[in-house]
């Protein structure tokens, strides 16, 4: 989504008691209960020899490519962890 650096300024000059929050549910003990701290994972920078036409397929995917490369690399490892872990029992 793009905003326009005017409209920005526009959003960030609303005061607070004029935005509409009554669509926001309270987060109550309820919520805090099952709560659970999530640490992000430390990224890492490497040097990567990928094929040309699938750097250009993620490039084309816009702002945030490497994070999408990594996504993908992410839900691979996932799935075969699974796989892995269900002929381990």
């Amino acid at each position: 989504m793009n905003i326009s650096a005017k409209r920005l300024e526009e959003i960030q000059n609303i005061p607070d008691e004029d935005i509409d929050t009554s669509d926001i549910p309270e987060l109550d003990a309820h919520f805090w209960e099952n709560a659970k701290l999530v640490q992000p994972i430390t990224k890492q920078a490497i040097s990567l020899r990928i094929d040309s036409d699938v750097l250009q397929w993620f490039k084309n995917q816009g702002k945030g490519y490497q994070s999408l490369m990594n996504a993908v690399l992410r839900t691979y490892v996932e799935h075969q962890s699974k796989i892995h872990n269900k002929t381990q029992h």
